[in-house]
């Protein structure tokens, strides 16, 4: 399944607003919310009900209007605009989100950031890639795969969010380095080999994290909630949190990075 010309679709038309004098919106749960998020969502949703007309979607913003269609093992989730923050502050680090899930797993996954000029995208068994994007066409896809670190690690986390928990976390670790960047690029930049650790001692939700997570995995990585567990999809009703929230959780890169 190709996700790609559906990110590109949706990525054009981030981009055309963005060079818009646009206007935010602060949604119910005091995110902010722009017309990108809403057109994007709807250009993700038409593309997916084409190539896979009977697979549910879990997106962002129907989630926000309380629109939760029924889903059994199978199932996409969408994040058509993660990096709000990073849109209105026009930093450039904001990505269109797309995975498929499949018995609580990211099988198959897409990230693309369209201010970048770059993709990426994975599934399980056949690995991970990305590519530059130039006027709308992608170009060579190139493998990409986690490093095996030699010395300290280089540990990612967010331009927005962060904190002294993540800082205490980290502490267990040789650190050599530490890197900001916006949105699910953190878990591409893992996937790339460009950083090993990744620990989120914050809120997320499963369309925030599915479809980095899809690509770290293809890419030999993972992703463990604080106990050591894979992160799982899916998690409706839930008793201690909301539909689809996360526990905090750490992406790392190679095998050799762990606890």
């Amino acid at each position: 399944m190709d996700l790609n010309p559906i990110m590109l679709a949706a990525g054009a038309e981030i981009m055309r607003i963005y060079a818009t004098d646009f206007a935010v919106v602060t949604k119910g749960d005091s995110s902010p919310v722009t017309e990108a998020d809403q057109r994007a969502e709807a250009i993700i949703l038409a593309g997916l009900k084409h190539i896979a007309p009977g697979i549910p979607v879990i997106a962002e913003e129907e989630a926000a209007a309380g629109r939760f269609p029924t889903t059994a093992g199978t199932f996409f989730l969408v994040d058509p605009l993660d990096g709000t923050k990073e849109f209105i502050s026009k930093n450039g680090e904001f990505t269109v989100n797309i995975a498929l899930i499949e018995d609580g797993k990211p099988v198959l996954g897409a990230v693309y950031a369209p201010a970048l000029g770059k993709i990426w995208w994975g599934s399980a068994g056949k690995g991970a890639f990305m590519a530059e994007v130039s006027e709308g066409v992608i170009g060579e896809a190139r493998p990409i795969s986690v490093r095996q670190p030699e010395g300290g690690l280089i540990a990612v986390g967010s331009r927005s969010h962060g904190g002294a928990e993540t800082q205490a976390y980290l502490e267990a670790y040789t650190v050599a380095d530490f890197v900001a960047a916006g949105s699910s690029l953190k878990f591409c930049l893992i996937a790339e080999g460009r950083a090993d650790i990744y620990p989120r001692m914050g809120r997320t939700m499963e369309w925030d994290t599915a479809a980095g997570d899809a690509i770290l995995r293809a890419a030999g990585g993972r992703v463990e909630t604080l106990d050591g567990l894979p992160l799982r999809y899916g998690k409706r009703f839930q008793d201690n949190d909301g539909d689809y929230a996360n526990p905090h959780f750490v992406a790392f890169g190679h095998l050799s990075v762990s606890r």
